[in-house]
This record gives structure tokens, C-alpha cells and sequence, in this order.
């Protein structure tokens, strides 16, 4: 189910369809930004899974990419992912 990529809500959206004026109705975010899309990555070049998309520099706003799709709303490559894999590095090594 589509999700907001900043709050993590779920949304009621359906076939990816995300206007580039739409809000997530729990935290107010522009929902058609890079940080939404399921191409989103901060562990890659340009922060883009997408190798053909003109990325803009602004990902928390909306812009007009056409190939935006709305994604889980998980945290793809932030600061949650980034902790768990120290934690699970840590019980790795653990003595």
C-alpha cells in the first residue's frame, strides 16, 4: 500500500495516481517529490534508482517528473535504514 515517504502514513491511493498538488493528509507533504518515489535512494548517484530521470535538486518538493511513482512510504537508504544496519553490524562482531 502507498505511503507517505516522510511521515511513513498509509495513503488511499490508487494505480499510482498522484497529482503534483496533492498533500499527505497527516503531515502536509507534497506527495508527487522525489522523496515519495519509489525510484528514491539516498544510497545511490543522484539519490535516483531511475538512470533516465533529470533529477531536480529540490527532492522534498513536488516537480513534474514523468517518472514518478508513488512509493511505500518506507525509509529507503535514510537515517532508520542507516541505524539498523550498525545495530546489525554490531551484533555481527559482537564477542
Amino acid at each position: 500500500m502507498p505511503g507517505c515517504g516522510k511521515c511513513g502514513s498509509r495513503l488511499d491511493v490508487m494505480f499510482n495516481q498522484v497529482g503534483r498538488r496533492d498533500l499527505c493528509p497527516e503531515c502536509g507533504a507534497e506527495l508527487h517529490a522525489c522523496v515519495h518515489c519509489r525510484h528514491y535512494d539516498q544510497t545511490v548517484a543522484k539519490e535516483c534508482k531511475e538512470p533516465f530521470a533529470e533529477v531536480p535538486g529540490d527532492k522534498e518538493s513536488a516537480n513534474f517528473c514523468d517518472l514518478y511513482q508513488i512509493g511505500d512510504g518506507s525509509d529507503r537508504g535514510g537515517k532508520a535504514s542507516k541505524s539498523a544496519a550498525v545495530t546489525a553490524a554490531e551484533a555481527l562482531f559482537k564477542k
